[in-house]
C-alpha cells in the first residue's frame, strides 16, 4: 500500500485550489528553495508516515526536473529514509526535454519506475531510459481505451509499461476492471482512485462515493498476481483529505488480507 504526494497537491494553497495547475505550482514554488527544502519535506512526508504509509509516490513538484539539484536530491534521499518511507514510482511528466534529469532523479531516490504521462515521441525516450535502466509506466488521462495505451508501449522498443488510474478509467467511461485485463502483462503500477461522475471534471471522492467499483479492480489485480504496489488517491481542492485516506488505507488493508 503507498501513498501519493500528490495527494496533497491542494496543501499550499492552503486547501483553496482552483485547478490542478495551480497546486503545482504554489508546490513547486514552496518546495524549490533549497535552504527550506529540507525543513519542508521532512514535514510533509512525516504527516505521510503517520497516515501508516511506508510507500510512497514522490509527486515531480515535490523534487521538480526543473529545479532539484544534487543537493536537493540528497536531501531527499535522507529526508525519506529518516521517515521510513520507500519509492515505488517518481511521478513526473516526461519528455525529451527533462527525460535524462527524470531518470536521474528517480534512480537517486531509489526507483527504477518514473509513473506518469509523457509528450513527445516514445521512440525519442526509449533510449534514455534504456540508459538508466527505467522504465517508464504511462498513467492513462487522456487515453481513452486500453488500445491508445497500448499503442505508445508497443512504439517504446520495450521500455514502457503502464500504471492503472482507476479514476481516469472512470472519467472516461471505460470500465477500469475491463482495463486492468486488457492491459494484464504490461501494468507496473496502479492508483486507486475514485471519481463522482463520468467525464469532465474529474473530481476525486472517497471510494464508494462515485463511479468506480475499486474493490473490484483489487480483486481483478489479485487475479492477475499483482505483486507492485498500490496507491491510495484522493486529490480533493478543498480540503485536507488525510482522515479519509487513513480509512481507505485500512479498508484496502482488509481487501489484502
Amino acid at each position: 500500500m503507498a501513498f501519493t504526494t500528490a495527494n496533497f497537491v491542494a496543501r499550499e494553497t492552503g486547501w483553496s485550489m482552483h485547478g490542478w495547475r495551480h497546486g503545482d505550482d504554489a508546490t513547486q514554488v514552496h518546495f524549490r528553495g533549497l535552504d527550506t527544502y529540507a525543513e519542508r519535506l521532512d514535514e510533509m512526508l512525516a504527516e505521510v508516515r503517520a497516515l501508516g504509509f511506508d510507500t510512497v509516490d514522490l509527486w515531480g513538484a515535490h523534487l521538480g526536473t526543473s529545479w532539484a539539484t544534487d543537493e536537493h536530491l540528497a536531501i531527499a534521499r535522507e529526508t525519506l529514509r529518516r521517515n521510513g518511507l520507500r519509492v515505488a514510482t517518481y511521478a513526473t511528466w516526461v519528455d525529451p526535454s527533462n527525460i535524462e534529469r527524470a531518470c536521474e532523479l528517480a534512480r537517486g531516490i531509489g526507483t527504477n519506475v518514473i509513473g506518469a504521462g509523457f509528450s513527445g515521441e516514445p521512440e525519442a525516450l526509449a533510449p534514455v531510459l534504456r540508459e538508466h535502466d527505467v522504465r517508464l509506466a504511462v498513467e492513462n488521462h487522456p487515453e481513452k481505451t486500453p488500445g491508445e495505451v497500448l499503442a505508445k508501449i508497443d512504439g517504446s522498443e520495450g521500455t514502457f509499461g503502464t500504471t492503472v488510474d482507476t479514476g481516469w478509467w472512470g472519467t472516461q467511461g471505460y470500465d477500469p476492471v475491463r482495463a486492468i485485463d486488457e492491459l494484464a502483462q504490461h501494468v507496473l503500477h496502479v492508483h486507486l482512485k475514485d471519481v463522482r461522475t463520468v467525464g469532465e471534471p474529474h473530481v476525486t471522492c472517497p471510494w464508494g462515493e462515485g463511479v468506480v467499483d475499486v474493490e473490484a479492480c483489487v480483486r481483478a489485480l489479485q487475479g492477475l498476481a499483482y505483486a507492485g504496489a498500490l496507491v491510495v488517491e484522493h486529490e480533493p481542492e478543498d480540503h485536507d483529505p488525510s482522515d479519509e485516506i487513513a480509512e481507505l488505507r485500512s479498508r484496502l488493508e482488509g481487501w489484502l488480507e
